[in-house]
């Protein structure tokens, strides 16, 4: 904290002019974290072309997401490490009470895009429950093993590769 607070050149007590205590201000940076991303995974959607048949259309936006997730991860490590380091979402997170995010949130964009696949018939309805977290796991622990584990040092050729392949096998899956 004091780190970051000299980088901005501000003192160490000036944040909590600002901010109740240190929960409250990390909510605030992984609230902005999670902005960011989803601003980069909009971006991708925003890529795909309007034109062709609704459901590849729909496949094409799915895959958008998990590509525009990786790409921000590993184009701004430091704030995709920080986007998920503190529940922001003041959701419950049991079957009784599913986590609530907000609207323009990584989730949220994900969940938008899994619907599409729905209304365009590619995915039935009843191979929904649970295929929002699944994706999103995929990509996150794809993200997390590119960034600090195993396959941290793979060249840009062969981390695309992988990333293609995990996005593949993420929408075959869907059939």
């Amino acid at each position: 904290m004091r780190d970051v607070q000299r980088l901005a050149g501000v003192s160490n007590s000036a944040a909590y002019r600002h901010y109740a205590d240190r929960g409250e201000l990390l909510a605030a940076v992984t609230e902005h974290a999670q902005t960011l991303l989803a601003d980069a995974m909009a971006a991708r959607l925003d890529a795909v072309t309007s034109k062709g048949p609704k459901a590849k259309r729909a496949l094409a936006r799915f895959r958008a997401t998990g590509q525009g997730y990786l790409d921000f991860a590993l184009a701004e490590p430091g704030l995709f490490r920080t986007a998920f380091a503190h529940n922001v979402s003041g959701g419950g997170g049991t079957a009784d009470e599913p986590v609530r995010v907000p609207e323009h949130h990584p989730f949220q964009i994900l969940i938008r895009c899994i619907d599409e696949l729905i209304a365009t018939g590619v995915l039935a309805a009843d191979r929904r429950d649970g295929l929002d977290e699944a994706a999103w796991a995929a990509v996150h622990g794809l993200s997390t093993l590119l960034l600090d584990g195993p396959l941290s040092g793979l060249d840009d050729a062969r981390r695309q590769l992988i990333i293609d392949r995990l996005l593949d096998v993420i929408a075959d899956g869907l059939q």
